[in-house]
Order: structure tokens, then sequence, then C-alpha cells
């Protein structure tokens, strides 16, 4: 006959290990904690994304991705950051229309 505590024990195991792995699912992997004040360099960038205040991060951001993997943080209401998005936007549907094959391409997110 089993002792009584070990179906409580079991119990209280499974629900820690449930707790933590939900509030660590919970945990931004990267945000960025502040942007750049000066302009990033056109040929550098290859693609970007978004970063919204109150879903897991502590301020807005653009994040754009370099040719070779970095992140760069960026302000999102400045003139620059759209002119760099919109670079972004068109060298991927020029790509796109290349099927991503040429050099000018390395690097660009479909």
């Amino acid at each position: 006959m089993a002792p009584r505590g070990d179906g409580r024990l079991f119990l209280s195991i499974l629900f820690i290990a449930c707790y933590c792995t939900v509030t660590l699912a919970q945990v931004p992997a990267d945000c960025c904690l502040e942007v750049a004040k000066k302009p990033i360099e056109k040929g550098l960038v290859a693609n970007y994304r978004l970063q919204v205040q109150g879903q897991g991060c502590a301020i807005d951001a653009t994040i754009f991705l370099s040719r070779r993997g970095r992140t760069m943080c960026a302000p999102v209401n400045e003139k620059w950051v759209e002119n760099l998005k919109r670079h972004v936007d068109q060298l991927r549907k020029d790509c796109k229309k290349q099927n991503y094959k040429p050099k000018r391409c390395t690097g660009v997110k479909p």
C-alpha cells in the first residue's frame, strides 16, 4: 500500500513544472533595450521587424537584421527609419522577381 502523500507530491511537482514552462515561454528572446540615434546604412540591412511595447518588451522599436545576421535597433517614428523600411521592402520585391538568386539578394528574407 502506497503512502497517501505520494499523490500530492506528484501533483505539486507537475504543477510547478507546468507553471515554470508557461512562465519561461512568456520571456521574449530578444528585445531592444535602446535604439540607435544615427541612421543605419542601406547596404547593411536585409530585413526588419517591429517590436511593440507591452508585448514582452519595454520600448517600441524597429529591429533591422543585417545580411550577416546581426540585429540593429532603431526608433519607430524617424524619417530615416521609414526610408530604410521602404528600401528593404523594395529590395525584397525585386529579389522575389529574380527568385532570390543574384548576389545582391544574399541575406534577404522572403
